[in-house]
């Protein structure tokens, strides 16, 4: 089975203690999902985040219909957590997300391995191109939901 790699870097103007609730929190998932999916959240809120929580989802892929699974496998508030597809569209997809406080902002590392049926080939003709466009959408909402303060006119930042 041949895995990928997606390593993926953002720093947003926000401290660790907020922007880590945000993300652990999977209500939020939908403002992260590119509506062209069609993501739904199955499992009823709330949710308890830790690890062995099962979480479901409904999604369209090139408009099949899939149901997606994930357990969460390592919970490290606020510095990480981990989710692993049980059940999807992946042969494997195992996706760590870590935080880091540097100067109170937030740099927020999304690292996935992940493995398709099909191997390389329907890597490069769909999945590449497809996790490209999802994670350039996420990369935006997390932009918009994190902005970089405006000073006011006349007022100098340190």
């Amino acid at each position: 089975m041949t895995r990928f790699p997606l390593h993926l870097t953002i720093r947003v103007p926000a401290p660790l203690a907020e922007v880590f609730p945000f993300f652990a929190d999977p209500l939020n998932l939908d403002l992260l999902t590119p509506p062209w999916l069609r993501f739904r959240l199955l499992t009823p809120a709330p949710i308890a985040m830790e690890v062995g929580t099962l979480i479901d989802y409904r999604l369209r892929l090139h408009g099949v219909p899939i149901r997606w699974r994930t357990e969460i496998t390592a919970f490290e508030p606020p510095y990480r957590f981990v989710d692993r597809q049980l059940r999807g569209p992946y042969r494997e997809w195992i996706h760590e997300h870590a935080f880091e406080e540097v100067d109170g902002h937030t740099i927020i590392i999304d690292n996935v391995h992940y493995a398709v049926p099909g191997g390389r080939l329907v890597h490069e003709l769909f999945v590449k191109r497809d996790l490209q466009k999802i994670f350039e959408y996420r990369h935006a909402r997390i932009v918009e939901r994190f902005p970089a303060p405006i000073p006011a006119p006349g007022i100098q930042e340190v």
